[in-house]
């Protein structure tokens, strides 16, 4: 006599699965971030990159989430450096694109979007992509001039283009 009412709940449970599994397709997703490794020697090799022109700097790169994966002081840059660093990497992720590009196109709310904590409209932080997903951002500060923590960054990104490229 139990056998009717098992298997009655065995096909509802199995019915339930099978119908129910697309109205809860999107409960879990995947998605690439950047590994601390990564971020490390990108903020080096910024570091380092300023450092032949001259410039004490920090370097901070966040993940995609604005969330800092590495924070990296030159000897003697500023303390502050490092918050403008994070700031400028943050608008890079709030923006998607390099802060320089959004800083100049947005000229219609600059001052208000410079009073939201955490980001600065500042040139200086570049979006990191991994096989076409933006994974990061990386942001300098301390040159004498935006277009130099800039200019800095991106050569980071260049030397490690072929690493960030192929990663999985």
């Amino acid at each position: 006599m139990m056998k009717q009412p098992i298997k009655i709940l065995t096909l509802t449970l199995t019915l339930s699965m099978i119908v129910g599994a697309p109205l809860y397709a999107d409960d879990s997703l995947t998605v690439k971030t950047i590994g601390v490794e990564l971020a490390k020697d990108i903020a080096f090799e910024s570091i380092k990159a300023c450092r032949k022109q001259g410039f004490q700097v920090s370097a901070v790169v966040v993940d995609r989430n604005g969330l800092v994966q590495a924070a990296l002081r030159d000897d003697l840059a500023s303390r502050f450096t490092l918050q403008i660093a994070e700031e400028k990497a943050n608008t890079a992720i709030l923006s998607g694109i390099n802060t320089g590009e959004f800083r100049q196109s947005r000229e219609d709310i600059r001052p208000e979007l410079n009073h939201i904590k955490g980001i600065i409209i500042m040139q200086g932080g570049l979006p990191i992509e991994l096989a076409g997903s933006r994974v990061g951002a990386i942001g300098v500060s301390g040159a004498p001039g935006g277009d130099l923590d800039e200019r800095c960054a991106q050569q980071a990104l260049d030397a490690l283009s072929e690493r960030i490229e192929f990663a999985e």
